[in-house]
């Protein structure tokens, strides 16, 4: 695990500095802590922050170069078949210097060219320079896991794990992207390819990009297909899915540093302790945190999964400091991220950095078998678009008038499902996830602002989410929006949250029911066997069923969210007021200062529940503080987790 930098210049006697790519990498430093390596010949430069985890010698060195140094590599993440790669390569005569993983890509890529992606099994992001044809090669794994920035202006290309290494180049501007922002405040996150910056992008997951003569050509190389639906009896696929999951777990225990599980007490954290188990004789690591109020503590479940397994436990209860906390997210994050959660992720992170190097995880497993509530909620949406449309408008309109609840009141529930009940499918989804509809964002925006986003064709930001649903090859509507989490949520929101808050921490993530042959079997099973009425998870169950504690196997999504509600109305009241109403926030001239100062009042009396609304607010403007008015410190001020 690393994180990786770098630069290619076109043109006769272009140079990268050394200087450069050591700055670009010393950003890196929280990714891997244990060594840099840093190599430049002309117009190209690659750097590595080696977090070592496989082969701990400086043989596995970054960067890695094959036997005549045509080819050099550096490589973020894991593979997880290298062994068996490596036994293939070598019966074709390649010779490796070390035990790492990384040397396999070099390896491959000599034989299969860029085609060596659909060989590797794992998360990975890796920038391959190739002297024979002078090109470089950038890729991404098939879902997502490790992220990519690049920013190319037909003479450079400049690229890294995060926008602060990019940054650290002059060249590279840290401009706002009104585009990305106007996303930004539907979905809480920055959709890709879009980034934060102006002309800065990511490369989207499954695809990989070659550079060569000034010129960048993106492929995909991977996609997710929900079609044909497996036809076997119902017991040979539970067999199969305990045999998928069995292997996903046994291949991210291959590490030569301590090890454990990140345990929430849900079944896919759970499951995957119980998948531990099973695979090794070892005592098992597992980690959790919980918080004072009981309407967020999941701590009772993960003691139950650790008694039940015997583990080492460790919990803590976290009081975060939120204003405290929060100058480091923004900075680790790079972009402005409104997924609360990430909070009690990097508590979480860091209390088990202290204790292992890598934690397994349960993320993917509500895409996979259809884990979330909104899932059912679309089902039982689809029922109900039989009725007359002119019926379902009055049930939306009537909703509007409910009292405003509590973030997880029934109340509050009710209001969102039925608001969109006049919506087709994808637009009424749509509806649910958004923090703000674009409506609600134009009655926002300044008319300077406003203008500004149609200026770069931004409009119709859940437009987005049905590009997704159009791609897909799934036939139910339900799968089809599985689709677009698969395409969106999870790679910019879930996966984002999660690399960061442990990458800050030097901690490596890695999460079985990502494993590509676990998702592409989910995605043909039958809806019937991953949501049965209200029962989500049904062939997961089905397999878990005689191993986990039965309120774990039967407990209802509880999420890991914070009360972003009440902290609106308390340790948070007076910073956000400070900041979203100050002179730096209003002279940017984005929103109308009389609406964001609404939204704060009438959150504060409890007219309203605009918590959402504001913390992506509040994020938004400490990343302008803190990358755009800053940007100058980027050079010197880098904090430390």
């Amino acid at each position: 695990m690393c994180g990786i930098a770098g630069k290619l210049v076109d043109g006769l006697g272009a140079r990268v500095e050394p200087g450069l790519v050591h700055r670009m990498t010393a950003a890196l430093e929280h990714r891997g802590p244990d060594a840099q390596g840093v190599w430049t010949d002309g117009g190209i430069g690659l750097g590595s922050r080696r977090l070592a985890v496989i082969d701990l010698s400086d043989r596995a060195a970054q960067p890695m170069a094959n036997e005549d140094g045509a080819i050099r590599v550096v490589f973020n993440g894991e593979i997880y078949n290298f062994r068996e790669l490596r036994a293939e390569l070598e019966t074709r005569g390649h010779r490796f210097r070390s035990d790492s993983d990384t040397e396999t890509i070099v390896h491959l890529y000599e034989d299969e060219g860029a085609d060596c992606v659909r060989r590797l099994d794992g998360m990975f992001a890796f920038a391959l320079w190739d002297a024979r044809t002078r090109s470089l090669l950038l890729a991404r794994d098939r879902l997502g896991q490790k992220p990519l920035f690049y920013w190319h202006d037909g003479h450079s290309l400049v690229f890294g794990s995060e926008p602060k290494a990019l940054l650290q180049d002059d060249t590279v501007p840290a401009e706002p992207d009104p585009e990305a922002i106007h996303h930004y405040l539907t979905y809480g996150y920055v959709p890709s390819p879009w980034s934060a910056f102006r002309h800065m992008r990511k490369l989207p997951p499954a695809h990989y990009l070659v550079a060569r003569s000034g010129r960048i050509e993106i492929a995909r190389y991977w996609s997710l297909s929900y079609e044909p639906k497996r036809e076997e009896p119902e017991d040979a696929l539970v067999e199969e899915l305990d045999q998928l999951l069995g292997r996903a777990v046994e291949r991210r225990l291959v590490a030569d540093v301590p090890l454990g599980v990140m345990l929430s007490g849900g079944l896919d954290s759970s499951a995957v302790v119980a998948l531990m188990r099973r695979a090794t004789n070892g005592r098992i690591r597992t980690f959790s945190i919980g918080f004072d109020q009981p309407a967020y503590d999941e701590r009772r479940f993960a003691r139950s999964v650790a008694t039940a397994f015997d583990t080492e436990h460790h919990e803590l209860a976290v009081r975060p400091d939120a204003t405290a906390l929060l100058p480091k997210l923004v900075y680790h994050y790079n972009e402005p991220f409104a997924d609360s959660s990430a909070l009690p992720t990097w508590c979480l992170s860091e209390m088990a950095r202290q204790r292992v190097t890598v934690a397994l995880s349960g993320d993917g497993g509500d895409e996979a078998f259809l884990g979330y509530d909104r899932y059912a909620a679309s089902m039982l949406a689809a029922r109900l678009d039989r009725a007359p449309r002119q019926l379902r408008q009055l049930a939306a309109w009537a909703a509007g008038w409910l009292a405003s609840g509590s973030a997880r009141s029934t109340t509050t529930r009710i209001r969102r499902f039925a608001g969109g009940l006049a919506m087709d499918p994808v637009r009424r989804y749509g509806r649910w996830l958004s923090v703000m509809l674009d409506e609600q964002k134009h009655s926002l925006y300044t008319r300077d602002f406003a203008r500004q986003c149609r200026t770069v064709g931004a409009d119709d930001s859940l437009g987005l989410l049905e590009q997704r649903w159009r791609e897909s090859d799934a036939t139910s509507d339900v799968e089809k929006l599985v689709h677009s989490d698969v395409a969106m949520y999870l790679p910019d929101d879930l996966l984002v949250k999660m690399d960061i808050a442990s990458m800050a921490h030097s901690l490596e993530v890695r999460s079985p029911l990502l494993d590509h042959h676990v998702v592409e079997f989910a995605a043909r099973l039958p809806v019937s066997l991953k949501l049965r009425g209200r029962n989500a998870k049904y062939l997961l169950k089905r397999v878990m069923q005689k191993r986990l504690p039965s309120e774990v196997l039967n407990r209802r999504k509880a999420g890991f969210g914070v009360p972003l509600d009440d902290w609106f109305r308390g340790s948070l009241r007076d910073m956000a007021r400070d900041v979203l109403l100050g002179k730096r926030a209003t002279q940017r001239g984005y929103f109308e200062p009389s609406t964001v100062r609404r939204y704060l009042d009438d959150h504060a009396s409890g007219r309203a529940q605009h918590h959402a609304r504001l913390w992506s607010l509040l994020m938004l403007e400490l990343w302008h503080q803190r990358f755009i008015d800053r940007r100058g410190e980027m050079m010197t001020a880098l904090p430390r987790s």
